[in-house]
Parts: structure tokens; sequence; C-alpha cells
């Protein structure tokens, strides 16, 4: 595998930062995850946007134009092989001293790694994920807001931790006035009167890429209203359907909340539209990858 770091490239053992790297010491820093399907770069253009917004939020120059950082993407990916893939790309406040001044910090350190991922296994797209509500509340917009992707995850990591003890691969996250905000990393829907309602971005939920293509598949392939709603766990244990969104995770269909069965416990139809609808959409589109 050939890792990108600040415009080189090195063998996976020899990719290496400073351990005085306010991204290691603070996860002082954003970052993106991006899909690759058959050989293109899947909303490439919306998740550069994303990294540029975050980093404009927390005050991070990030040191290449939008275009040079999209054609460094393709050429990692190209570099690397990769015909349907993941891609990680990092950029950190860069190296500094042990204060948390980030101004001590003269460059940004950008790395960029392709390869693979799998956040659930593929019986789970088939038969549908059961899920549990966590007490960790998801963190408020006046701490962190979620819209900026930041390299500080550990609130979603203690969640993950209280699924994975819960005996489940993934949990619902409120936020501290009791709403749905998203699970763990990805954004959650319901189908209810065929209609489907997600949470707003207020509640807490990040500003899902995947999210805002569900969006518009529902609306303008499968003709079905989606409405950003504030919700509770009443609305998610007596849905129709249940399914979460993210670039890791697509679009997985979510069957059981807490004991409680959604639906019929199986994928439901308007889910099952919509994960053909996707895939044959990342299939068609996409930024090429090229050296």
């Amino acid at each position: 595998m050939k890792i990108y770091i600040d415009g080189k490239y090195y063998a996976e053992k020899a990719a290496k930062i400073s351990v005085f790297d306010h991204g290691l010491l603070y996860g002082d820093g954003v970052f993106e995850g991006i899909r690759a399907y058959n050989h293109r770069i899947f909303k490439l253009e919306e998740h550069i946007a994303r990294l540029y917004d975050s980093a404009k939020a927390i005050l991070l120059e990030i040191p290449m134009s939008p275009t040079r950082l999209m054609r460094a993407v393709s050429r990692t990916c190209w570099l690397n092989r990769v015909r349907d893939g993941y891609i990680r790309l990092v950029v950190t406040r860069g190296f500094g001293n042990l204060g948390l001044n980030p101004f001590n910090c003269k460059r940004p350190t950008i790395v960029i790694i392709a390869g693979k991922i799998e956040l659930y296994p593929p019986r789970m797209y088939r038969r549908g994920l059961d899920m549990i509500t966590v007490p960790t509340a998801r963190m408020p917009p006046s701490a962190l807001n979620p819209a900026i992707k930041s390299l500080n995850y550990l609130n979603n990591v203690l969640a993950k931790i209280e699924a994975i003890r819960g005996g489940v691969l993934e949990a619902v996250m409120l936020n501290t006035q009791g709403y749905v905000a998203e699970c763990t990393g990805d954004n959650l829907f319901i189908v209810h009167g065929g209609q489907i309602f997600t949470p707003p971005i207020s509640a807490g939920a990040l500003r899902g890429i995947t999210r805002q293509v569900v969006i518009e598949l529902a609306r303008e392939h499968l003709g079905v209203e989606v409405q950003e709603s504030n919700l509770t766990r009443h609305d998610i244990f007596t849905a129709d359907e249940c399914f979460l969104t993210g670039t890791g995770a697509e679009i997985i269909p979510g069957v059981k909340l807490d004991g409680r069965v959604i639906g019929t416990g199986k994928p439901g139809e308007i889910t099952r539209r919509l994960m053909r609808a996707f895939r044959d959409l990342t299939m068609q589109e996409g930024y090429p990858i090229r050296p």
C-alpha cells in the first residue's frame, strides 16, 4: 500500500507522522471518509467541499487547493489499484509542541489512505441490524458542532463501546434533549405511513453526504417524501422501517432497537428499493481514478 503524506508516497510500514503532531496529541484536525466504486470516486467534490468547510470552522488552512487535493486523492487510488474501495483523507494541525496553542503549528499535515473497509458483515445488509440506545449522549452543537467532521471522535467511540458491550454492532445516540441524533457513525432514517423521516442537523446529526444522496433518491426516484423531524425512541419502535446511512456503511437496515422489533423485523420495501437505487447510482457517477 502507498500512503500519501504531504506530497510524497510511502510504503505502509514507512508511513509516519511526528508524535508532536496535534492531530495525535489533541485530536486537532479534520477528515473525510470517501468511497470508490467502479474506478470512480463517489461524490468526491462534495467530500472535499465538506473538508474545507470543517477546516474553516476550526481556523485550519489547508495548504492545497481543492482541485489539487482531488487529484492527489485520485492518484493515491490509482497507485493502490483501487477499483472499489475506501479512502481516508486526514488533515491535522501539524507538528507543534506540547502546548495546546494551535498557532505554534507551522504547517498542517495531509494524509491520504486508499484501501478497504467493512463496517458490518455482509449478512447484516440482508437481515438488518439489532441496535440499542446507549447512555452516552451526542455532543451538543454548542460544545462541538457535528457539522465539523473533526478527528475528535471519542464521543462516538464511547457509544460504540457501549453497543458492543451490549451485544450489538450499532447504537442509537440521543442528544441532551432526549431526541435521536444519529448512530455511532451513521445517520438514521425511519419509514412511517409511506413517508421517510430523519433527525434534523440541529438535533446533532452529521451533515451526511450519503444522507443527502438518499434524500434525493427517495424524492426523485421513488417519489417518497422525506421530512426532517425530531424523533424519539418511540418513533423508531413504532416505525414501519428503519435504516442507517453513511459513506462506510452505505445503506443498511435496522430491524430491532432495545429489544423492540421494528416493522416486520426484516428489511422493508422502501429500504430495499433505496439500497438498489443507491447501488445503481454509485456504478454510474464519480470522479475518475487516474494517475
